[in-house]
């Protein structure tokens, strides 16, 4: 399983980090890096929207609160490490919060709680989206982070979901009844 979670990333960060560009100032460079960040912005919010979505149409009252521990842990992680590390951030802003990619940890924390709970299916998609997030952060117009914060972020998205998420069962326990020969057996299974 983790291979696989390292795969993905690998494959998301490898191609986007070959395409970084530096200090390209031109009108249409500008106008893109702004629409890059943009929808970074507003793209850390759907794997989230996607995860209650799941736990609604599911009626998947244990997955929520398991979504919930897992988004508190990895909001204190993120910020803990923000102000315990003090890195300043690439584009010269002195607030020091550079690390971990705050955008990143949000959004892969919500992908990697929906590919635990709900399997690939629904992760590859939401990882895909979490690692666009990360990309708009290093290529955005302000350049808030280079790609040592987005690692950083994923990391703590992922592991803030592992700590808490189990798999979705459908059904927890199984009641069957067979009956031959005058005999009758009842048997409960429960799953875990």
């Amino acid at each position: 399983m983790f291979r696989k979670i390292v795969i993905v990333l690998g494959l998301i960060f490898f191609p986007l980090a070959i395409n970084a560009q530096e200090d390209i100032d031109s009108p249409a460079e500008i106008r893109m890096e702004t629409a890059i960040e943009k929808a970074g912005d507003i793209g850390q919010f759907v794997p989230m929207a996607a995860s209650i979505t799941l736990l609604l149409v599911n009626g998947d009252k244990e997955g929520g609160w398991q979504y919930l521990k897992g988004f508190g842990a990895n909001m204190g992680a993120t910020y803990a490490l923000k102000y315990a590390i003090n890195k300043p951030r690439p584009d010269g802003a002195t607030d020091g919060h550079a690390f971990p990619s705050g955008h990143t940890s949000f959004a892969f924390q919500g992908a990697s709680f929906i590919q635990r709970r709900y399997g690939w299916g629904y992760g590859i998609p939401a990882y895909a989206i979490a690692g666009f997030v990360a990309y708009s952060r290093v290529e955005g117009l302000n350049d808030r982070h280079d790609w040592y914060d987005v690692t950083a972020g994923a990391i703590v998205g992922i592991a803030s979901t592992y700590l808490f998420t189990t798999p979705y069962q459908r059904d927890h326990f199984e009641l069957s009844y067979s009956s031959a020969n005058d005999t009758h057996q009842i048997g409960l299974t429960f799953k875990f």
